[in-house]
């Protein structure tokens, strides 16, 4: 990586893996970052075609992310929302306004023939995204959830159910091909990053689609934990731990859950290092766009400098 910017290809899904998404925008040229992200959580709503994380991540490099709850869009309004309410229409999934448009758009390129992959490469550039931003695959991959009420759909567990329900298994349906560009970009790029992300609903779905674990297997793949001081900062993480781990929420058990895949993790100073993989202890929580561009140097640094071994360190 001697003389140029690293080529990294970062796996993400939610508001956490975006926000490490946007720092790594602020530091590295738009050329040498790709984004996959997790489709997992897509839906059809309305009659649209919902794409939730690949909409955070692109509103989120757009600068047009609500700037606290993370997904959705600043200065949103939902009067579309309120006339379905009137009209006795389904409102448990919040679509507001200017979010509709980005959907009416992709369900109109979509029903046009193009796909999924050059859909959200044309909605990225016309909000002025220049880094490369690809969906895990085109084809339908829904996530599924196995909880006492039974097996849901991931938005209707998270949104309309609040996440509440127990979950004793998730599980993917429909083609498991990647789409086109994700394994070509994993095998040509010098690392793998992995954003603070749920492991089970936004970073697994990518992993187990045909192809992409044996592109990784050679790369650095760096992850950085979404466990804080035992916690998740954002969704159900740590009770999913607990549920499907059978484990209290710690980076080791986030390191354990990559295992044969992670090469180093970055955790929260005094979390505890997990055994057996490279460790770099630093200040993880992005509360502005500062600390993203920080953090994302961070892992660029111990991306490019560490030896891979078993040795920890602390930064």
């Amino acid at each position: 990586m001697t003389g140029r910017a690293p080529r990294i290809v970062a796996l993400s899904g939610g508001v956490g893996g975006a926000k490490l998404i946007d720092g790594l925008a602020r530091v590295l040229p738009p050329e040498a970052l790709t984004v996959v992200v997790n489709t997992g959580d897509d839906l059809v709503h309305w009659g649209l075609h919902v794409s939730p994380d690949l909409d955070t991540v692109t509103y989120t490099l757009a600068g047009m992310a609500h700037p606290e709850q993370g997904w959705g869009l600043a200065g949103e309004t939902f009067g579309a929302l309120a006339m379905v309410e009137r009209l006795g229409g389904p409102s448990w999934f919040r679509l507001g306004d200017q979010d509709l448009g980005t959907h009416l758009v992709r369900t109109a390129g979509l029903a046009a023939g193009r796909t999924l992959t050059e859909v959200t490469g044309e909605i990225a550039r016309s909000l002025g995204v220049k880094v490369k931003i690809l969906p895990m695959c085109d084809g339908a991959r829904p996530t599924r959830v196995d909880t006492p009420l039974g097996t849901l759909g991931f938005q209707e567990w998270l949104v309309e159910h609040r996440g509440a329900p127990r979950v004793s298994r998730v599980s993917w349906t429909g083609d498991a091909t990647a789409g086109p560009g994700v394994v070509d970009a994993l095998a040509a790029c010098d690392a793998v990053v992995i954003g603070p992300s749920n492991p089970y609903v936004s970073i697994d779905p990518i992993l187990a689609l045909d192809g992409v674990r044996d592109a990784i297997a050679r790369k650095s793949v760096v992850v950085v934990s979404p466990i804080v001081g035992g916690r998740a900062l954002k969704g159900p993480l740590a009770e999913m731990i607990a549920s499907l781990a059978g484990r209290a929420p710690s980076a080791a058990a986030i390191a354990d859950h990559y295992a044969g895949v992670l090469r180093g993790i970055v955790i929260e100073r005094g979390d505890g290092r997990p055994d057996g993989v490279t460790t770099l202890e630093t200040a993880t929580i992005m509360r502005t766009p500062e600390d993203r561009a920080c953090l994302a140097q961070v892992v660029l640094d111990f991306v490019s400098s560490r030896p891979w071994g078993r040795a920890s360190a602390v930064g």
